[in-house]
Order: C-alpha cells, then structure tokens, then sequence
C-alpha cells in the first residue's frame, strides 16, 4: 500500500461469514429520474482502468488512516490490487474542485453525505446498483443506514462506517452503587428517575456545548433525537428534505419538549452558563468527582477518547452507558441517531474500482480496525469479537438492535442551515433570548432559496 503523509483527524469514533456478492452489472430496473450519469451512462474518471491501482480520497487521518490501511492489507495481498489512500482534512472541498477538474479518485469516503448527493445529481457518481448487489447489502445493514445514499430510488454510495450518537453513558461504579436504573423504556420513565437522582443531590445531565466556532451543534443533536423519538422517522425525513418547514409546529414540539429538560430547575449541572462556556469535550468531567456532579451524558460513541486518561485506560470497569429511550406515544419502536463516511465511485467502469468498492462497503472489512479502536461497523452481520473491548461491543448491540437509523440532520441540511444559524438559534435559544417559535423561524428563513 501507498502510504502518504497523514493528517490527524479530532474525531475518535467506533463477522459474520457471509460475504457480498459482486453481480457484474445489476442495472436499477426503475431507472428514471436521476439515473444518468457522465456520457456513456459512466462516471468516468482520467484514471487508467485495470491497472491493478486504486485511489481512495477520504477526510480521516492519523491513527484512523492507520486503522483503515491495515484493514485493507490483507485484501491487497489476496486480489494483487494496489491502494492508494490520500488524507484531506479539507474533504469537502477537495472532491468538489477534483470532480469539477477532471481529477477525481477512484473512490471518495464523504462523512458528510450531502455532498455525494450534490455530485451524483450532477452525474460524477456511479450508482452502486450497477455493480453490487443492493439488496444484499441492506439485508446485512443497521436498518436505514443506507438511505442516505439514495437519489431519486437510486443508491449512490454505501457506508463504510458508523458513529452512534444516542447513547447515554455514566460513572459505572458510583452509578451502580447508588442503585440509579440502567436501562430505560422510555423518555417519560427517564424524567422519573430524573427526580431521584436530583434528591440525592446531584444534576442528572451532564452537558457541554461550547466549541469555539462551532458551539451549539451539541443541542442540535438534543433536538435532533427529540424529533425522531416523538414524530419518528418519517416526519424526521420531511424535516431534512425541507418538504415541511423548520418552524413546522412538530419541530417546536420538540424544542418545546427539550427545552424542559435543558433549562429545568437542577437538571443540568452548571445550568445554562455552564453548558455554554463547558467544551464539550470536558463536560464529562464532573462525572468523574467523587462523588459525582452528575451522572449522564448523551453524546455519540467517539466520546470516550475525551474521558481523563484513568478512566479511557479501564473503559470495561468504569465506564456505563445505555440507549436514549423512545417516547411514549410517540414513534413505535427504539430509533438511533447517528453518522457515518460513505463510499462511492468515480471510476464506474473499472473492475479493480468495484471490487474495492466491494470489500470496503461489506461485512468483511474492518476486523484489523476494530481491533485497533476507533471504528464501528454500519453491518449488523460484523463479528462483535473483533472490537478490542466489551464498551464497543455495547454500543455496536445498540445498533443491531436499532429499528430505524438515521443520520444527523444538521449535516444533511444545507451549510446556511445545519452548520449556521442552526448552531447560532440554539444558542440564542438556550439563553432564552428566543423562544422554540422564534427559534424554529430564524433557521427557517435562513433556508436557501431554490
């Protein structure tokens, strides 16, 4: 493997035998709108085709691009396959100009899959319908990871990785010592043990949102689960889509229904001063006092590479975590909130292109990066065994579990919406500058016009 100079990336995130078949050329019998791409009926890069080389464009580096070479290793062996990975930081932007330039990678890995979905519509992808087989792919994923791919009934990328974000974790040995529930059925049965924790003395919630530029995406994703569990997945789709409004009265409910537990009395340790001038990445940290300041943090599965270094060295024994519950009356069944890189092809008619499209999109990559730390497979099929410790095999039971899988909204909106007045509107929100009405109307009008 060609290996180049690599990038540190900040995000630290998380086998059954059967194997994906590759069908040759399984053209989507719907066709229809969407479905061309470049002349031809062929996302065609400038690279040579079956030459035995394939490059890979992706945003992770460090550690996580070691990770992800070592799982590729033995494959490069076993199909005489050579792969080159290029870290960039700057992903985003990098395809853009590459594709637009004539210079696009066999294979991109977008973490953010809005921008796949912009170049397939332009017709620089390759539907992965026409060399995999689709439905054997989904059969082994967490149930509606795979929609994020999809452009007018055509799949264009699949993931490659996972990250969950619901989950709640606690101190273990002061958590369980004080008898606190370890598990819940719902939201409204969380609220009751809410006020037994606060009895004791102690905030349920930890939270932090400061992120210098970026503070404020911690409580998108509060609202994000909050409209997923009482509007379920649906209504979660036409949010995103904007085919209803983001002032739509179901988003306000859930602002609404946030807002009590953020802003109640006792309910989060600091109060709102403190989860705004809290990094995120240290709001854990008074869970760790003896005895703790609070005892809950919901935050996605790359969180534990921010805990003090006592603790990341015994996850096992210190470290506790279950699901955020579903709401009573709300969706029927246990919703997960999540994201993830997805791969796709730029080469679409080279054979060497779609056999590593093949392997990495299937439930036999990743052993040696599981091993590693640091990743989590998006295929309920993935042998459990190979992740280093029992925290991950949790978090990776969770998603099996999952009913419905859906990436976070605010990366799937447009820039002006997701990753700014989004961010901005909770803020102004927490503080009470705004109510759920106003805040909900501000990102609204900050949606581009089409």
């Amino acid at each position: 493997m060609t290996r180049r100079p690599q990038t540190r990336a900040a995000l630290i995130g998380l086998c059954a035998m059967t194997a994906l078949a590759l069908t040759g050329c399984l053209q989507d019998p719907d066709g229809g709108a969407g479905s061309s791409v470049a002349a031809g009926g062929v996302a065609n890069n400038a690279n040579t085709d079956g030459d035995g080389e394939v490059q890979i464009l992706g945003n992770f580096g460090g550690q996580e691009a070691e990770g992800f070479e070592a799982a590729l290793e033995k494959f490069e062996e076993d199909s005489g396959i050579s792969i080159e990975y290029v870290p960039d930081q700057n992903f985003d932007t990098t395809i853009k100009q590459r594709v637009n330039s004539g210079q696009a990678p066999d294979i991109g890995i977008f973490p953010q899959p809005g921008g796949l979905l912009e170049l397939a519509e332009q017709g620089d992808v390759q539907p992965i319908d026409t060399f995999l087989d689709v439905d054997a792919i989904e059969k082994t994923l967490v149930p509606g990871i795979l929609d994020v791919a999809r452009l007018n009934g055509r799949f264009y990328g699949a993931p490659m990785r996972m990250a969950i974000k619901s989950l709640v974790w606690y101190p273990k040995k002061a958590y369980e010592q004080a008898g606190y529930p370890t598990e819940f059925k719902s939201l409204q049965q969380m609220e009751q043990a809410m006020q037994d924790i606060k009895s004791d003395g102690i905030a349920p919630w930890c939270m932090g949102w400061f992120s210098d530029q970026a503070t404020g995406w911690v409580g998108t994703d509060w609202i994000e689960e909050y409209v997923l569990r009482i509007h379920g997945p649906d209504v979660y789709d036409q949010w995103v889509d904007h085919d209803i409004p983001f002032d739509d009265p179901r988003i306000v409910e859930a602002f609404d229904a946030f807002g009590d537990l953020a802003k109640g009395q006792g309910n989060v340790f600091g109060g709102v001063r403190g989860v705004l001038n809290t990094a995120f990445g240290e709001s854990n940290f008074p869970m760790w006092k003896n005895p703790p300041q609070c005892v809950w943090e919901r935050q996605g599965s790359f969180v534990t590479g921010f805990y003090p270094a006592n603790i990341q060295e015994n996850l096992d024994e210190e470290v506790g975590l279950f699901v955020f519950p579903p709401s009573e009356n709300g969706y029927d069944g246990q919703p997960i909130l999540g994201g993830g890189d997805v791969a796709a092809s730029f080469n679409g008619d080279d054979e060497d292109t779609q056999k590593v499209m093949e392997f990495i999109t299937s439930d036999q990559f990743g052993a040696e990066w599981a091993q590693a730390g640091g990743w989590l497979s998006p295929h309920q099929t993935f042998d459990p065994q190979n992740y280093a410790d029992e925290i991950t095999r949790s978090v990776a039971q969770i998603a099996v579990e999952a009913d419905v899988f859906r990436f976070d909204a605010s990366d799937l909106m447009p820039k002006e919406v997701g990753s700014g007045e989004f961010w901005r509107s909770m803020v102004s929100w927490l503080q009470d500058d705004v109510s759920s009405e106003e805040a909900a109307a501000r990102i609204e009008n900050a949606w581009p016009q089409s």
